[in-house]
């Protein structure tokens, strides 16, 4: 057995016809991502043969997993900068600078946003699904600069999450792309992965919807304000760059060189927005990082 991992056997039941990945994420309580990562390594077999995730079980078989072991709490980095732009009994709203991951994806990986929060709150860590994720209610990919919700407690992870996920939380980002995009659009294509290849506009796959205003433009270059509806991975990258506005810089969905001034992309997490369950609103807002806001007036752009 592989060290640092544990096997379980699991007996399926009467009637069968479930996907085999939901089926093992639920009998063992473990998250669909450790799940992938045991079908990917060739680690989940029913009646010793090996399966794909998307196999449906079969009343009466025998399903044998050798399951990695879940990362622990991220590791608290008192001398990692945090910027708090809200904070209550139940919710931070935190400022994730560019170039951070959101929280570890490995036991003992430093430098995230969460191993910041761990040092200031470590009660977060037990208010999500997984200790490794340390509360962050939602990802923000690493070059992505912006508003993070962190819950503090069980019942503020599950009230954002389902927010997130029901589409009635309003999130608005800052995104600088290439082209010359109209005043308004949208795109609704779904999002799909080729094997382990980032999600690219399809014409099946997950359910996604990007809407844009453009704010400014000039030289080839244009600053819009992104609405997502949805939240699949990559979305806004690869909704815009299928609508032939790729952004600046992104070496994915040929964006090019970076814009004048920066060694990245520029996409903002510049304002989340969602009802609390007492009553009112909660609104946060990130402003840009300094060198963006360089960047934007370098390139005269407003």
């Amino acid at each position: 057995m592989a060290e640092g991992a544990r096997e379980s056997e699991l007996a399926v039941p009467a009637p069968g016809g479930e996907r085999l990945d939901v089926f093992v994420a639920r009998a063992l309580g473990a998250s669909r991502a450790r799940v992938k990562e045991a079908f990917d390594a060739g680690e989940v077999r029913v009646d010793g043969r090996r399966a794909r995730k998307g196999d449906r079980t079969i009343a009466g078989s025998r399903v044998t997993v050798l399951l990695p072991e879940a990362p622990g709490a991220p590791v608290p980095e008192p001398e990692l900068p945090l910027s708090i732009l809200h904070e209550d009994d139940r919710l931070l709203a935190v400022d994730k600078p560019a170039g951070w991951p959101t929280h570890p994806l490995r036991a003992g990986e430093r430098g995230t946003l969460a191993n910041a929060v761990a040092a200031r709150h470590p009660e977060c860590a037990a208010a999500g699904d997984e200790l490794r994720e340390g509360g962050v209610c939602h990802r923000l990919d690493r070059e992505t600069s912006g508003v993070v919700l962190v819950a503090r407690t069980p019942e503020a992870y599950r009230w954002v999450r389902e927010a997130l996920a029901s589409g009635r939380a309003e999130k608005l980002y800052l995104a600088l792309v290439r082209g010359e995009p109209p005043a308004e659009g949208s795109c609704e294509r779904p999002l799909a992965s080729r094997g382990d290849g980032p999600p690219r506009a399809a014409e099946a796959g997950r359910p996604a919807r990007t809407t844009f205003r453009r704010l400014a433009a000039k030289g080839g270059f244009a600053l819009l304000g992104v609405r997502i509806e949805t939240g699949v991975r990559y979305q806004i990258r690869a909704h815009l760059a299928a609508l032939g506005y790729p952004l600046a810089g992104d070496p994915i969905y040929g964006g090019g060189e970076p814009p004048p001034g920066l060694d990245r992309q520029l996409l903002h997490a510049s304002r989340v927005a969602l009802a609390q369950p007492s009553g009112g609103r909660l609104e946060v807002e990130a402003p840009l990082p300094a060198d963006a806001l360089a960047c934007l007036s370098g390139l005269g752009l407003r």
